[in-house]
């Protein structure tokens, strides 16, 4: 039997074409996602079929592996999730155009499959603020695109050398003869599993070009008209002068240590862990918070009234939850806005009512003790500027919560858009249905900045210790230090700048040559002294002393 005839009839399909129905499905993949990224920009409050299907996985995922991500990869979880995404479909994208070879049906099956898992996270992505219609514009793109570039390509692979099909003409017969008479009849195998010796590889190449050409263009739009509203909304904001500034630095607040975390931590360094895949779009215009529920009046206010109302100015450290023992998910930074106080005494709350919901607009929902919001010992804020300057659009512009003693997780509301007086009982949170407390106070903790852990010192030189504690809404009254388990040591402390900043300080030690156990721990103004019993970050913060190892030689 000729080799041609072997090789068309066997059930194998040679490696160079199993290559070029990888690379068919790669491109046809990647046509429809570009394509549905350019119908996603240009459609006002939707979210990309890619990044729609990220936010249920995120919701999706159990809280232990949220907590492993957040550990392993920190503030780089977002772009892992997105990248495991986008991997994940290029990989089954590969499948299926290799698939798709000898078996047209299935690639186009598995195609509809992912399509359809992709139709109802975007018909449901509590992210996008416009109607269903709408939220499954870039799906139906999608389908499209892929579906047609998917079959182009795999038709190109199924196809003789110089035997392509005209418009018009059937799969499996060549065209007609100037005479009429029907030409040469093409094998019956194309129309079905067995494949031709050969392909077209003109053709492939031609479809192959066409269809990166969409991909490109799509991603041009989705550069072109991708970028946030709110970018432009920023970049014209004035900020008026605080009626209430805050007071000036305590002279001797921060230490000269070098390494030691700086006393004010600037934008671009502040940690940002939330659910949000993307950053949220919400430009000023149209923006308004609602504030409703047990109250006697509600409030309905723009980005400007929030700017023409009394605004306070206040130094104030925030922790999220996820710090583990030692971590670098806190920080401190220079807020102004309204105090939450004051539009709750405004509305009016009502007797029995001991929350407040917060609403961001990416539909995340936060639950915060009344008493803390109204509190007049401590600064609760509707914020609107940070360090200075208009929020950055990843930490919660136009407007966000910060309420100082509280985790993140139950007080710093970002891009938010609603609060709701209420009750506990009648509600439950984004992260209290997770496994996490309601209520959740921030704990005493003391960190080592420097030295790092297995750094090296010189032996017999005064080597300073240094770090930061913080134990927002009572303060610090002292730190200590000891090594390999000897007595504690009084550190030094920086002057308090207010019981809800953190605190430097620093202790002188003279190493003898070895490896040493250095660790920290801070006592609060109420003098509670934290714990050396580790306990993870769920469900209400971690505890522990920080330690590190160094070696003095």
């Amino acid at each position: 039997m000729p080799a041609s005839s072997a090789t068309s009839g066997s059930s194998t399909t040679p490696p160079r074409r199993r290559l070029a129905g990888g690379l068919a499905g790669l491109l046809a993949g990647a046509a429809a996602v570009a394509v549905s990224e350019a119908v996603a920009a240009l459609t006002t409050g939707v979210t990309s079929p890619l990044l729609a299907v990220g936010n249920r996985a995120v919701d999706a995922t159990p809280r232990p592996l949220k907590e492993l991500a957040i550990e392993t990869f920190g503030s780089n979880d977002k772009p892992v999730l997105i990248g495991g995404v986008v991997l994940t479909v290029a990989l089954l994208a590969i499948l299926a155009g290799v698939a798709g070879v000898r078996r047209p049906r299935v690639a186009l099956g598995a195609f509809l499959g992912l399509s359809a898992v992709a139709f109802v996270a975007a018909a449901t992505d509590r992210t996008a603020t416009a109607g269903v219609v709408l939220r499954v514009l870039p799906v139906v793109a999608l389908v499209v695109v892929g579906a047609v570039a998917l079959l182009l390509l795999l038709r190109a692979l199924r196809t003789p050398p110089g035997s392509a099909p005209r418009r018009g003409d059937r799969a499996g017969t060549a065209p007609t003869g100037r005479e009429g008479s029907a030409a040469t009849t093409l094998p019956a195998h194309v129309a079905g599993d067995d494949l031709p010796s050969s392909f077209d590889r003109r053709g492939f190449l031609q479809a192959a070009v066409a269809v990166s050409a969409v991909a490109a263009g799509g991603g041009l739009v989705r550069q072109a008209f991708g970028g946030p509203a709110a970018a432009s909304s920023r970049a014209d904001v004035v900020l008026p002068r605080a009626a209430v500034t805050a007071p000036r630095l305590a002279e001797g607040a921060m230490l000269d240590v070098p390494g030691i975390t700086p006393f004010l931590t600037a934008n671009k360094d502040f940690y940002r862990v939330d659910t949000a895949l993307s950053v949220p779009d919400v430009p000023i215009d149209g923006y308004t918070l609602r504030l409703h529920g047990m109250v006697d009046r509600e409030l309905e206010l723009t980005y400007q009234d929030l700017l023409e109302r009394r605004l306070v100015e206040r130094r104030i450290t925030l922790t999220c939850v996820s710090n583990p023992v030692g971590g670098r998910y806190v920080g401190n930074a220079t807020w102004l806005g309204v105090p939450v106080r004051d539009l709750l005494e405004e509305a009016g709350v009502k007797d029995g009512a001991d929350a407040v919901k917060s609403t961001s607009a990416d539909r995340m929902t936060i639950g915060t003790p009344l008493q803390a919001l109204n509190d007049p010992g401590r600064d609760a804020l509707i914020a609107v500027a940070m360090n200075g300057e208009p929020l950055p659009l990843a930490h919660g512009f136009p407007v966000r919560m910060v309420v100082p003693g509280l985790y993140g997780y139950v007080s710093a509301t970002k891009w938010l858009v609603d609060l709701e007086v209420t009750r506990f009982a009648d509600f439950k949170a984004y992260w209290s249905t997770r496994g996490y407390s309601v209520k959740a106070p921030i704990k005493t903790s003391a960190r080592i900045d420097v030295p790092r852990s297995f750094a090296q010192v010189r032996a017999g030189t005064k080597v300073p210790v240094a770090g930061v504690a913080w134990s927002q809404d009572r303060g610090i009254r002292a730190v200590e230090v000891r090594v390999d388990g000897g007595a504690w040591q009084e550190a030094e402390l920086a002057a308090q700048d207010n019981i809800d900043t953190w605190r430097q300080w620093v202790w002188t030690w003279e190493p003898e040559p070895g490896t040493h156990l250095l660790e920290v721990r801070a006592t609060d103004e109420t003098g509670s002294t934290q714990t050396d019993r580790r306990a993870p970050v769920a469900p209400n913060g971690s505890t522990g002393w920080h330690s590190v190892n160094v070696t003095a030689t």
